[in-house]
């Protein structure tokens, strides 16, 4: 599982913003915790939002954003990494579905998506690593703005998972604990 740490106080800048978006990778991964796999595909709101839902399409966010953008495509995924978002790229593509991402197939276990987002957060995290963050990848973003704009989507996605795990069992909070 993803680890949530205290966040430095005088780190330099990309320590601080990697470890502020860690937090939030591992508050909506918290979400997941002691839920069977009925109750975590289960759509709680009119959207269809389901909680395993919101973690594959960060997964998938983390891979676009990290994989796609910073290193503009130069980081090659294999295996299993290459299955899962290779099958939502193709329902991307062929317009099948615009919210491809989202969806849990039938199959697709608690495990095997909390596999594929710890996965994308390491490939994430050494392409972070591997970068200044001055960088300029495709579409002649900065890997400064892509960190910003991903604790800005991981914290908004945390915030539903929160409100969709009230809604299965009253569990509510920031953290475990």
């Amino acid at each position: 599982m993803i680890d949530y740490q205290t966040t430095p106080k005088t780190a330099d800048e990309k320590e601080t913003l990697v470890a502020f978006l860690n937090n939030q990778r591992a508050i909506l991964a918290w979400k997941l915790d002691g839920l069977s796999r009925e109750d975590a595909v289960r759509p709680m709101v009119s959207s269809g939002t389901s909680l395993l839902g919101v973690v594959s399409h960060m997964a998938t966010v983390e891979l676009y954003w990290f994989g796609e953008i910073a290193a503009e495509g130069s980081y090659e995924l294999t295996g299993e990494m290459a299955k899962w978002f290779g099958r939502i790229r193709e329902r991307w593509e062929s317009g099948e579905d615009d919210d491809a991402e989202f969806r849990v197939d039938a199959g697709e276990t608690i495990e095997e998506i909390v596999e594929y987002y710890e996965t994308a957060i390491g490939i994430a995290n050494a392409i972070i690593e591997a970068q200044d963050l001055d960088h300029v990848g495709a579409r002649d973003m900065h890997l400064r703005w892509i960190l910003v704009h991903m604790i800005e989507e991981t914290a908004r996605h945390a915030g539903h998972a929160d409100i969709v795990r009230e809604l299965i069992d009253d569990t509510t909070g920031y953290l475990p604990d």
